[in-house]
């Protein structure tokens, strides 16, 4: 898998504002380890999580509509710009990062969040439609294949890694994706049914992560961002590449440390046993404040270490652990909003670094 550098930081993936260059600049200003693109989602339709996904998918027209996402007859203006804001996004990271050999991630809507959103033509969620569902798993690995091709054509010494966002996921394991008409929900989805879906994925990505790359950069690695309550770790551990499964394996978990509650313990046990990176979302990150912010940054950092201890791990472990803000950050106020979470999370980790064990 790609790898990271021990005690680092990232960002989840959106910022606010319209300028793809200054918001690269601020992410390389301040995670110097572990960069990732942004996304601008301010910028309109085509630029969200689920409009960017659907502009990977030529045999999935999608426009946007009164009530969002919605398959059509063609292709609309909103997924042809999609493809331009993300074309001229990974144009500035070309530029920017040219000849780069550290890591870095891209985020992309996951299957199950993007078919628990979009609308087939006849108004139900294509989550509810079995072959629609099929049909769109398919052609979201071959998009996601595709677009992982560019990225790695543009970074060739890079160690890519893939965010697949899935916040509905738990909804949609659990049952409670809401119809459109909000009166009932759609039927749970079948955890095997899930994992291939994701195997379908993560296999893409790391075919494409593996061919074109140069230096001796191996594979891509891929993780599951989720940062509604009760992540099913216990899933994603089983997509790990040491699981004990042949489906290609899932590297990494992203989570809000704010929403694990000594219930999710033994699921985040048994993700970590199995090899499962963990990358953890500290709660007040996105508050401004002081940089240096030492106050801030103890607290933050003693979150941390109190899951460790919860879960009786030994310290070492916490070198893997990558410190994110607690979810995306599109709705900071101001660039200056957005700096300060993302410093405060790489002095967490750089905290947690020269003094894993805390106070005592």
């Amino acid at each position: 898998m790609a790898r990271w550098p021990d005690f680092c930081a990232t960002g989840i993936g959106s910022m606010p504002g319209a300028s793809i260059r200054e918001s690269v600049q601020l992410v390389l200003d301040e995670l110097v380890d572990l960069p990732h693109l942004p996304e601008l989602p301010a910028r309109g339709p085509g630029a969200d999580m689920v409009g960017r996904a659907l502009g990977l998918l030529p045999d999935f027209p999608a426009d946007w509509g009164p009530t969002g996402w919605a398959l059509a007859d063609r292709p609309g203006h909103d997924t042809r710009q999609a493809n331009a804001w993300l074309g001229e996004d990974l144009d500035v990271v070309e530029e920017l990062l040219e000849g780069w050999t550290g890591p870095f991630k891209v985020q992309m809507c996951g299957p199950w969040t993007l078919a628990a959103s979009v609308e087939l033509r006849s108004g139900r969620k294509v989550l509810a439609d079995a072959g629609a569902r099929r049909d769109l798993v398919q052609a979201y690995a071959d998009g996601l294949g595709a677009h992982v091709g560019d990225v790695r054509r543009r970074l060739p010494a890079a160690q890519l890694l893939v965010q697949l966002d899935e916040p509905a996921l738990g909804y949609v394991l659990d049952g409670e994706v809401p119809t459109p008409s909000g009166l009932t929900r759609i039927a749970a989805i079948d955890q095997e049914v899930v994992l291939r879906a994701l195997a379908s994925a993560t296999g893409a990505v790391q075919a494409a992560g593996v061919a074109g790359a140069v230096g001796g950069v191996g594979e891509a690695g891929t993780g599951v961002h989720c940062c509604g309550g009760s992540p099913p770790l216990h899933l994603l551990g089983q997509l790990h590449a040491n699981g004990g499964t042949a489906r290609p394996g899932l590297d990494f978990a992203s989570v809000d440390l704010a929403v694990l509650t000594p219930r999710d313990d033994d699921s985040v046990g048994e993700a970590l046993e199995a090899g499962l990176a963990l990358m953890l979302g500290v709660p007040a990150a996105q508050a401004p404040g002081d940089r240096s912010g030492s106050a801030q940054v103890d607290r933050l950092a003693a979150t941390v270490r109190g899951l460790w201890r919860r879960l009786g791990l030994p310290t070492d472990q916490l070198a893997r652990v990558v410190v994110t803000p607690s979810c995306g950050l599109a709705g900071a106020d101001s660039p200056a909003q957005v700096r300060a979470a993302l410093s405060a999370c790489a002095a967490v980790a750089r905290q947690i670094r020269d003094d894993p064990q805390g106070p005592a």
